[in-house]
């Protein structure tokens, strides 16, 4: 069976070389760009499964191509592999909440490389099937367009950002439930996500400061986690 296409963007050519060389070697179908500007023409227009995407890059920079694909209809579900040589944790945080879905420092080993593009390619995966059995969700008087990426709170648009909106997502389809930290973290970003649980509470108060009277449907469960309160 024929496995998915990969675009990999990066200006250094030894390292896309060598990421080209061991995705093909799995039996992966690739694209290549060399700086952001090609990236995006070659993402709207081939619609690739993945995008490996530097962070460093001349001109528009990966965070900057990060950031215009996650808000491009064409690519906005596209899962997006970021790697990096920065290690600060700002960075690293800077590049997950612009909208990549996971990170590979550099120098990365091969096996970790196609480990990791596993591993998103399947929560890609997992993330359209979900879509698929429930596009809209509806509770209290917030109504959460999974396919448009859209969210009303009665009837007036709200701006989240990619995390907020997945953090959203995952209480209002499960109400009543109680969650931690670490499986919001799971069940948004996947398992081993380099975030502090800290990060949550931030989002969550974001979430309920854009939502208004309607924030307060997101209890805090002390000592616990949080949870979308039932109708």
């Amino acid at each position: 069976m024929p496995k998915e296409t990969i675009l990999i963007v990066d200006d250094e050519r030894d390292i896309l070389e060598l990421i080209d060389f061991n995705l093909k070697k799995e039996g992966y179908r690739t694209l290549v760009a060399l700086t952001g500007e090609e990236a995006l023409r070659e993402a709207a227009a081939k619609g690739p499964d993945l995008i490996v995407l530097d962070l460093m890059l001349p001109g528009v920079d990966g965070l900057d191509v990060c950031r215009r694909l996650k808000q491009d209809a064409r690519t906005r579900e596209t899962p997006i592999l970021m790697v990096t040589a920065k290690t600060e944790d700002s960075d690293i945080i800077a590049g997950l909440e612009t909208g990549a879905d996971d990170y590979i420092a550099k120098p990365f080993s091969p096996k970790v490389l196609i480990a990791r593009v596993r591993a998103v390619l399947r929560r890609g995966r997992q993330r359209a099937e979900s879509s698929g059995e429930r596009s809209r969700i509806r509770i209290h008087a917030i109504e959460i367009d999974v396919t448009r990426h859209e969210v009303t709170c009665s009837g007036k648009p709200v701006a989240l950002s990619v995390s907020e909106f997945g953090i959203l997502e995952y209480l209002s389809r499960n109400p009543g439930w109680v969650f931690s930290r670490n499986q919001i973290i799971a069940a948004v970003k996947g398992a081993d996500y380099p975030v502090t649980e800290r990060s949550v509470d931030v989002q969550i108060l974001g979430i309920r400061k854009k939502l208004g009277k309607e924030g307060r449907y997101i209890e805090t469960v002390r000592g616990i986690g949080y949870r979308m309160q039932e109708e």
